[in-house]
């Protein structure tokens, strides 16, 4: 799959943030430019629903956190 494409809406792509770790065919730099792109949906989406616009029940923030410190090595 195209990078243009994952970027557009990686949760549709990716079950899991993990997922993007393990994706052998991105390079370290694509795997962060992704995780960057769901974090800031991820944010988007806590702002729709704290102004009571519902979006999907899970809430990936921290799994999208925790692989981009894994991915940098902390």
């Amino acid at each position: 799959m195209k990078l243009e494409a994952i970027l557009q809406d990686p949760s549709a792509v990716y079950d899991n943030p993990k997922d993007v770790l393990n994706d052998s065919n991105l390079t370290h730099d694509q795997k962060k430019e992704v995780l960057d792109q769901w974090e800031y949906d991820a944010l988007e989406l806590q702002v729709a629903t704290a102004e009571n616009m519902p979006g999907p029940e899970q809430d990936y923030l921290a799994d999208i956190l925790a692989a981009k410190k894994k991915l940098n090595g902390d």
